[in-house]
């Protein structure tokens, strides 16, 4: 890691009092002009600076010392060292499966979105060599697992309990290197075009059964209706006289002709009934 330009220029400033100092030739001068040269030279190796999102994963002598940032901080020249930077912001993987097997032998290929953040750096840094390798690793055979525990058409109907479980999957192996999988979102589930045929072809046949159902179900409705008119009918024949006046009404409001009636239907509607037809035949044929 280099040093911040606040050091450099600690340094320029100290070499320039340093030829300042040796300009005159005393011992003092030459010595106190070496001590600025030292200094100098030291302040970059000492001052160190990280960015907001960044943590230094510093190391004294070999050993785990702490972390250093964000912003400034101090090394120990010599002792203290550097190891990696730990970027803490959150950070996306592209993973993809392909001829992977559901658990119904269906062969698919599956992408999804990795999100994914360092909420330990001390741990990314020494329990694991390339946490980020790892983490893609992880969630490709984490995926492929997923796959195969489930049915095409659990994965193609519920894809968030699927994103949930995914994640979960993935966070129980990276946790012990201090890696959170905040979320994961599969994209796409690319399943063989003779297979897509075919659950076309079955929620076709689906909806024509729904079809076929509701008309039947509607059928037996009416059925039902009209026993129960039939049972009325049979109780009470004034009220299937009147609605054999209604019927004969109905059939000529729209056109206006002259029904005749027949002397057997006359006599099952009565004198009331034929005069009360006529009237509602000639009102309708005086409105049109």
């Amino acid at each position: 890691m280099n040093a911040p330009p606040i050091a450099y220029a600690f340094s320029v400033i100290l070499l320039v009092l340093a030829a300042l100092a040796g300009h005159g030739g005393s011992a003092a001068g030459i010595t106190l002009a070496v001590i600025l040269v030292i200094g100098a030279i030291v302040i970059p190796a000492t001052l160190k600076m990280t960015n907001q999102w960044d943590r230094a994963i510093v190391l004294r002598l070999g050993q785990y010392r702490g972390l250093g940032g964000p912003g400034l901080f101090i090394l120990i020249p010599f002792l203290e060292a550097i190891a990696t930077v730990v970027d803490l912001r959150i950070r996306t993987t592209e993973i993809r499966a392909e001829e992977a097997l559901t658990r119904d032998t269906v062969s698919i290929a599956m992408d999804a979105i990795v999100f994914w953040r360092v909420v330990d750096p001390m741990r990314a840094a020494t329990e694991i060599e390339h946490y980020r390798q790892a983490v893609e690793r992880v969630a490709q055979t984490s995926l492929r697992e997923t796959i195969g525990s489930h049915d095409l058409t659990k994965l193609l109907s519920d894809r968030k309990t699927a994103d949930e479980e995914l994640r979960q999957t993935i966070s129980r192996k990276t946790g012990a290197w201090g890696v959170e999988i905040t979320s994961v979102e599969i994209k796409d589930i690319a399943i063989p075009s003779s297979l897509q045929d075919a659950m076309s072809r079955q929620a076709q046949a689906e909806r024509e059964k729904q079809a076929r159902e509701t008309l039947a179900s509607a059928e037996i409705g009416i059925a039902l209706q009209v026993r129960e008119a039939a049972a009325v009918y049979a109780t009470d024949p004034v009220a299937l006289q009147l609605r054999q006046m209604n019927l004969v009404y109905e059939m000529n409001k729209e056109r206006g002709t002259t029904i005749i009636i027949p002397s057997e239907m006359a006599s099952s509607l009565g004198s009331l009934g034929v005069v009360a037809v006529a009237a509602q035949a000639q009102n309708a044929k005086n409105s049109g």
